[in-house]
């Protein structure tokens, strides 16, 4: 279960060095201007086992004029109404401002759990300046530094501490929970309405139509899952509504929250940059993918080769990562839309598969004896034993003598050994190499 947390205050406070911190990547431009930060920004971090979405926005100015401190104030409000808990931020070297009182006047209103974070604290001097922000009224008020880090360990046991408790509507923990995915517009709808006979999300021809992720359970032909209908997901710069923006966050949650995804490309359109990125997403969150070229049956002039060389562009891009499965459909026409299910159920069950240690161990210790490990330096390096670890998708430990100089191309032999031998497709798996 993932959470939003979006970080608020006025500019040039250090909201985007909190949130570069956070998610451990600069990802957030940083300057000493204010109002750099025009755009929500969000990543992902892990604390105390807690995935949280982390939402960086831009500074709060009220009753500006200027349009783009309207549309920031826009965009606070709404992170006051989505987030599940509010990191509110303050500067110790400036006191607490006009422009703080109004924010936190602001948050006293909402019922959302606000943390204050009083940056630039880093010295003795200046922790006893930063008491003056519990004039605020919050009971959760953390001094930090966001540039070296001092306190941010503090402030994220309280946040995680603050999250509330989710209970997942109609969903049972055993069931497989699968995300459609894609641009907008490239008829995720209409596959969920076609699979489920019933038209349980509008569909249109405007992009953007599905605005938030819509669970149904799915029960026919002897199948039991969730099925999510996600928002589409654009390009950064194309999020310009407010309401857009979370539902691609939530498009994003939905992939974390998922064991497979269906990511949905336009045949017309082929494979983008975005598909890329989606596809990417999915793949660093280690879930099953399945693609899926919608729309097939508008593409005109098909020949007898037309499918194999579409599906061979598409694995060239996917690469190294093509061992995925690649379906040919029209969600709107209700072809192949089952076979769907079949390749995503194979998926999940390829993603829960356990090996046995000891047929692990007589398949891959053949696949080494034909190609050994090359050597580093003179030093041979030996791989005696193999063993799958317990996470939920498959991962390996391959104890050798000399794990840190194994070579990038020696562990991709291994995964390719691995997902021949048991069949892995569809499924990101991971190798490790351990002292022996």
């Amino acid at each position: 279960m993932s959470y939003i947390v979006a970080i608020v205050g006025r500019p040039n406070v250090g909201k985007s060095t909190l949130y570069n911190r956070l998610i451990g990547e600069r990802l957030a431009i940083i300057d000493d201007v204010s109002g750099v930060t025009r755009d929500r920004i969000y990543g992902h971090s892990v604390w105390n086992g807690k995935d949280i979405t982390v939402i960086d926005t831009g500074g709060f100015v009220k009753n500006s004029e200027d349009v783009f401190e309207a549309a920031i104030r826009d965009q606070v409000q709404i992170a006051v109404d989505e987030a599940d808990v509010i990191i509110f931020m303050g500067d110790v070297t400036t006191g607490i401002t006009y422009l703080d009182d109004q924010i936190a006047d602001m948050l006293r209103r909402s019922t959302k759990p606000v943390v204050v974070c009083v940056n630039k604290v880093d010295n003795h001097a200046r922790q006893l300046s930063a008491n003056e922000f519990w004039a605020l009224g919050f009971d959760n008020t953390f001094f930090v530094s966001s540039i070296n880090g001092s306190g941010t360990g503090d402030l994220l046991d309280a946040v995680v501490d603050l999250l509330p408790e989710k209970e997942i509507v109609e969903d049972d923990p055993e069931l497989p929970r699968i995300a459609v995915v894609g641009q907008p517009n490239v008829g995720k709808s209409s596959f969920v309405n076609a699979l489920l006979g019933e038209e349980r999300n509008i569909v249109t021809d405007i992009a953007g139509t599905t605005r938030d992720s819509v669970n149904s359970r799915y029960t026919k032909f002897g199948q039991d899952f969730i099925l999510v209908d996600t928002a589409g997901i654009r390009k950064k710069s194309k999020v310009h509504e407010n309401l857009e923006f979370y539902s691609v966050i939530r498009a994003v949650k939905a992939i974390e929250d998922a064991d497979i995804c269906l990511l949905m490309i336009d045949a017309q359109t082929g494979v983008e940059t975005q598909d890329m990125k989606i596809f990417s997403l999915i793949q660093k969150r280690r879930k099953g993918i399945v693609i899926m070229v919608n729309k097939w049956d508008l593409i005109e002039n098909k020949e007898t080769n037309s499918v194999r060389d579409y599906e061979n562009a598409i694995k060239r891009r996917i690469s190294p990562f093509n061992d995925v499965p690649i379906l040919f459909a029209s969600a709107l026409e209700k072809q192949r839309i089952f076979k769907a299910v079949e390749l995503l159920m194979k998926v999940h069950k390829n993603r829960t598969k356990k090996i046995k240690t000891s047929e692990l161990n007589e398949v891959m210790q053949e696949a080494m004896e034909k190609y050994p490990p090359p050597a580093h330096r003179g030093r041979l390096i030996k791989i005696k034993y193999v063993t799958q670890l317990p996470t939920y998708f498959p991962s390996f430990a391959f104890f050798c003598n000399h794990p840190k100089h194994v070579k990038e191309s020696y562990r991709n032999y291994l995964e390719n050994q691995l997902r021949e031998s048991f069949d892995l497709t569809g499924v990101p798996i991971n190798v490790h190499f351990r002292e022996k």
